[in-house]
């Protein structure tokens, strides 16, 4: 018996309005909006229904992870949401999780934006040593490598920005973390500035003492320096030198590093409406 296909302007107006309604639901925050690659408007579903896959060999250059809505393939940079229904707070995604060395990260330039293995010189990068915090990127921020910032007078280093949280559960490589912010490092490497988001599970045990650096201080004495001192350093076994921090190598609070957040959002909706030939856009 053959199927009859019906479009919505064919449904009866109460039935419609029922879909309609639906759809609309499903669209909230910690939603995003995927884009129309295959000529329809879909919205994702939610940030804890999304799976990641993994191709190639672990340990090698063709190692690659990716992420899916359902069945459709999405970019975990362009396609999950940033902002959670609660100010403040954030979608962070894991690229490294605490205690490893490999240097994983989102790869911008190629299709549907996986994470993989950095490399240099044909050869697989790793720390010297473990990194003592999950490390990841926010979705849908972007540091503008054209614009520069009028105070510290150097240009966005081209990447999503990065995420330090600081909790004491080892996220799993992938995993979307929501995180509540608690400042920022401005950090200047090679000449570039490579903002450091600093913020904590809101799953974490810490997640409700924690709202300011003076809180990280009082109840966490030596993270903010001990942060700030391993990525000042961590480059200096290859040969390059020391990276250095802006404002008086002070941190910012929550506010100024929200405000952060928001002006490399900004940078990355200009991004994706303007295109760039070397970056993997949608």
């Amino acid at each position: 018996m053959a199927m009859e296909r019906r479009s919505l302007a064919m449904l009866p107006l109460g039935l419609f309005a029922i879909l309609l309604g639906q759809l609309s639901s499903w669209c909230f925050a910690g939603i995003g909006r995927l884009p129309s690659r295959r000529g329809l408007p879909l919205c994702s579903v939610a940030v804890s229904e999304v799976t990641t896959e993994v191709r190639g060999k672990e340990g090698s250059e063709s190692y690659r992870r990716y992420f899916f809505a359902k069945d459709q393939e999405i970019s975990p940079w362009h396609d999950l949401p940033l902002s959670s229904e609660v100010e403040g707070e954030y979608f962070m995604v894991t690229e490294i999780p605490k205690n490893t060395k490999p240097k994983m990260e989102i790869a911008t330039k190629e299709s549907m934006n996986p994470i993989a293995q950095d490399t240099k010189k044909g050869k697989l990068r790793e720390y010297h040593g473990p990194i003592y915090w999950n490390y990841g990127y926010l979705p849908q921020t972007w540091e503008d490598p054209q614009a520069e910032h009028p105070e510290l007078k150097v240009k966005g280093d081209n990447d999503p920005v990065d995420v330090v949280e600081i909790g004491s559960r080892a996220h799993e490589q992938g995993e979307i973390v929501k995180v509540k912010v608690l400042g920022a490092l401005a950090m200047i490497d090679d000449g570039e500035l490579d903002w450091k988001i600093l913020a904590i599970a809101t799953d974490d045990p810490m997640a409700a003492e924690l709202s300011s650096l003076k809180d990280v201080e009082t109840k966490l004495p030596g993270y903010i320096s001990g942060i700030r001192e391993w990525f000042r350093w961590y480059k200096l076994p290859d040969g390059k030198p020391l990276n250095s921090f802006g404002f008086g190598e002070q941190p910012l609070d929550a506010p100024e590093a929200i405000k952060v957040i928001e002006e490399t959002h900004g940078f990355w909706k200009k991004l994706r409406e303007k295109g760039d030939s070397n970056l993997w856009v949608g």
